[in-house]
């Protein structure tokens, strides 16, 4: 007679085994080797193998085993995400605009190259934990100048790819292009087109290559087209009141301002809030422009005329590229994604 506890018990050798990939590599009739680099894609292997090895190990069951996995090849798998910006900007409202954004498309780009990954929120002294990061690589996004990230993250060994190029003289390190430079034309232009001829730049005081290219493009554009050159910078820790203390100012230096390109956009809703004040009418006195294509712009009264950054393209290509990176291939130092393309809005155009 047994006891209830021999009856809940199975014996030792009917425990399930846990399938290794000899077992794939016995199936699909291919050595060890292949099925590694099949599954982890990594190496040359022909793609119609690759897809058979794969689809075998999901008929299988496989599932790797991450521990043996990293403490054999010494990698963790895993991947950050970091943002240069403060919070208040990157977050947006409710926490849910250009950061999140990114930080979605990213990890399920991320999770199907078997990668996890973290976000290092902007946070005052996220540095002070990228020692105790065990990571194989990073993602900055738009990094300023002398950004103490990305020297402490190369120091250790850790691949680093930026979404933004990083500004000059900054050590080169491979990108996604923003495109800058084609936004920056299709505001003025656009802002041009509708007859705006004081146009005014509210852009960030950091030194970001965005932010240096969109003032470099805006003096070049006000040259050729012999207009004033009208700028304010201001510091995007302190948001919103920044950006509406920032236009007080230009519409005190100039009162015949006819249109603001606000690049950020959270200084893109404190201008709006100053124009108001100061009792402009938007779009019939003021036309306003800026760059992200988020709450902040779609929420405005009247909603701002935005820019569409394909941002979940631009993250899953900064995935792939890091991943790249990771595993050798370092044939591609900068991918140029998609082009940008303007959300026209009412900020900006009289009905």
């Amino acid at each position: 007679m047994t006891s209830p506890r021999d009856r809940s018990t199975p014996p030792a050798d009917t425990a399930p085994r846990r399938l290794t990939i000899k077992d794939v590599a016995h199936a699909a009739g291919v050595s060890l080797t292949t099925v590694s680099h099949a599954l982890n894609d990594r190496g040359y292997v022909d793609p119609d193998t690759r897809a058979r090895v794969k689809r075998i190990a999901q008929e299988l069951g496989y599932r790797p085993n991450l521990r043996a996995q990293r403490l054999r090849t010494g990698k963790t798998n895993s991947i950050a995400v970091f943002f240069s910006m403060p919070l208040a900007i990157a977050g947006g409202p409710a926490r849910m605009g250009f950061m999140m954004e990114i930080v979605a498309a990213a990890s399920e780009a991320a999770m199907r190259r078997n990668l996890s990954l973290v976000l290092v929120p902007p946070l005052a002294g996220a540095n002070d934990f990228l020692d105790g990061l065990d990571i194989d690589g990073a993602i900055v996004i738009e990094p300023a100048l002398g950004d103490p990230q990305i020297p402490a993250l190369r120091q250790r060994g850790v691949c680093v790819v930026s979404i933004g190029r990083p500004p000059e003289p900054e050590p080169a390190i491979p990108y996604i292009d923003l495109q800058t430079t084609a936004m920056a034309q299709l505001w003025f232009e656009h802002l041009y087109g509708q007859g705006a001829r004081r146009i005014a730049l509210l852009v960030g005081a950091q030194p970001r290559h965005s932010n240096l290219e969109t003032e470099r493009v805006y003096r070049a554009f006000a040259a050729d087209k012999g207009l004033p050159v009208l700028i304010r910078k201001a510091d995007v820790h302190v948001g919103e009141a920044a950006g509406a203390a920032a236009c007080r100012e230009l519409l005190a230096e100039d009162p015949a301002i006819d249109a603001v390109c606000v690049p950020v956009d959270a200084f893109a809703t404190g201008t709006m809030q100053a124009l108001h004040e100061a009792g402009r009418r938007v779009p019939h006195d003021v036309k306003v422009v800026t760059r992200y294509d988020g709450l902040r712009a779609k929420n405005s009264v009247p909603p701002i005329t935005a820019v569409d950054l394909n941002l979940e393209q631009r993250a899953v290509m900064a995935v792939e590229l890091l991943f790249e990176h990771i595993c050798g291939d370092t044939r591609h130092a900068m991918l140029p994604g998609p082009a940008p393309t303007l959300i026209v809005r009412a900020s900006s155009v009289v009905a």
